[in-house]
């Protein structure tokens, strides 16, 4: 099918080259090597040092700072490819997606130098912080503020579900300062190094296996130079959403790998087992789920490819209503797809063997972060049908 202008149902040339040589990579490290890290309690240092070193972390980067001057539909693309390999590095959602994406839409000439070639060639990470135990998806109620005192600013307030701020450089804090015209607060980001004076994290003890941990952040009067503020202090609202849709497109990557490892496992296993005189995956009663939950990943894939595309071009409210759909579209198919998958493979599917019992938990993740599936549907419906608002 040749490609048409204005849609995503055919990749180019080079797409279809980056996924064949992700996945390359990704088959070299798989599964095994995720798990065992977070058993052990590692980070995957191998596996994000080789996918920098061929360009893949700051793909979506600008190139006059080290990156591959493509945008978030090639950095969903690695991603994606990585899941489908057992491997995929949730970092890359935090760091060269929403931080290098803000602070290259947004930074100063100097936080562009500072941070993004790091960001590009994997040698610096950055943190994302923005959920509040009090405000869980409610945005508008987040009470970290930030007030000027004389070229500082100084940060309190306290956040919760934060990754990898362990082995970040710096976390990219949404504040809240006030506005001397109408004295409401509005959000604003900071760039907080990670061994900041005052700001302090606590491990989040969580039954999900993974070799990214989840902390709680205090800060508490934590003093930042002026240029810690990100971009405009009146635009922060836009610069935040810069983040969160690429975030959501990510996450839908993140889900849409998942849900391919887990089918792709189920295929394998109901091609080859055999307890009667045919292959398990000759009935239709184990075959024809294993198609829908396919269908499923590959449908919300085309809206993850739109939402990209969207975004990349400059829409981004088009890109806002798609980023949206895609994360709940994909979020809703991975959990499907494992849970089809495990029950394929029946007891077998619960073992650490086979690999797929972890991922039960794993695959809610995109249900419940960076928003809840009814958070979504409350976009939906508020924004896209125009019905009332409840809250």
């Amino acid at each position: 099918m040749s490609s048409t202008t204005g849609t995503t149902v055919s990749e180019t040339r080079e797409h279809q080259d980056l996924r064949k040589a992700v996945a390359a990579l990704g088959r070299r490290y798989g599964r095994e090597y995720l798990a065992r890290l977070a058993r052990e309690g590692g980070h995957p240092d191998e596996l994000w040092a080789d996918a920098a070193e061929l360009g893949y972390l700051g793909v979506n980067l600008p190139e006059e700072y080290g990156g591959g001057g493509g945008g978030i539909t090639e950095l969903s693309i690695v991603l994606e490819e990585l899941g489908a390999a057992g491997c995929p590095l949730l970092m890359m959602v935090v760091s060269p997606a929403i931080c290098g994406t803000v602070i290259a839409r947004f930074g100063t000439d100097a936080q562009k130098r500072a941070w993004l070639p790091g960001l590009a060639d994997g040698t610096r990470t950055m943190a994302f912080g923005i959920t509040e135990p009090d405000a869980g998806s409610n945005s508008h109620r987040i009470t970290t503020t930030a007030r000027r005192d004389g070229d500082a600013w100084v940060l309190t307030g306290r956040k919760v579900f934060i990754s990898g701020v362990d082995i970040a450089d710096a976390t990219l804090i949404v504040g809240r300062t006030e506005d001397a015209r109408s004295g409401r607060l509005k959000p604003c980001l900071f760039i907080v190094p990670r061994d900041t004076p005052g700001f302090s994290r606590t491990l989040i003890e969580m039954e999900l296996q993974a070799a990214e941990k989840q902390w709680e952040l205090v800060l508490d009067d934590v003093r930042l130079p002026a240029d810690a503020l990100v971009g405009d202090e009146d635009a922060g609202l836009l610069q935040l959403f810069a983040g969160l849709n690429p975030e959501r497109i990510m996450t839908a990557a993140f889900a849409i790998g998942m849900g391919r490892y887990a089918v792709a496992k189920a295929v394998d296993y109901a091609r080859t087992r055999q307890v009667w005189k045919e292959p398990i995956g000759a009935h239709q009663a184990v075959a024809h789920p294993l198609a829908a939950a396919h269908i499923e990943l590959e449908l919300a894939r085309l809206m993850m490819q739109k939402a990209a595309r969207l975004y990349d071009e400059g829409d981004d409210m088009g890109a806002g209503e798609a980023a949206n759909m895609a994360k709940y579209a994909a979020a809703e198919a991975c959990v499907r797809a494992v849970d089809q998958s495990v029950h394929t493979l029946g007891g077998n599917g619960l073992t650490r063997e086979y690999g797929l019992a972890s991922l039960i938990t794993a695959s809610r993740v995109a249900r419940i972060a960076p928003v809840s599936r009814e958070m979504i549907l409350n976009f939906v419906s508020h924004q896209t049908l125009g019905l009332p608002k409840s809250y």
